[in-house]
C-alpha cells in the first residue's frame, strides 16, 4: 500500500532531484523511498568495531574497559553515519 507525504524543501534541492531522477530513470518518489529504504537497512546492520579497537581492547589489563571503549566506538559510529 502507498501513502502520500508530503515534504517541504528548498526549491534548488527539489529542482536537482527531479533531474538526477530523470537521468536515472526512476521516479522523484521511487528515489525518495530507495532512500529511506537504504537507512532502514543500514539501521539494521551491527556497526562492527576496527581491528585496531579490538587488540586495544584486549590488551587492556582490565576486561570492563576495553568494553567500554568498544561500546564508546559504536556510540561514535552509529552517531556519525545515522
Amino acid at each position: 500500500m502507498t501513502t502520500k507525504l508530503t515534504l517541504r524543501l528548498d526549491h534548488t534541492v527539489i529542482r536537482n532531484a527531479k533531474k538526477t531522477a530523470k537521468r536515472r530513470g526512476v521516479s522523484l518518489s521511487r528515489m525518495v523511498e530507495d532512500y529511506f529504504k537504504s537507512i532502514l537497512r543500514q539501521q539494521k546492520v551491527p556497526s562492527k568495531e576496527s581491528p585496531v579497537l579490538s587488540e586495544v581492547a584486549g590488551i587492556l589489563s582490565n576486561r570492563n574497559n576495553g568494553e567500554r571503549l568498544i561500546a564508546g566506538y559504536k556510540k561514535h559510529v552509529t552517531g556519525k553515519y545515522h
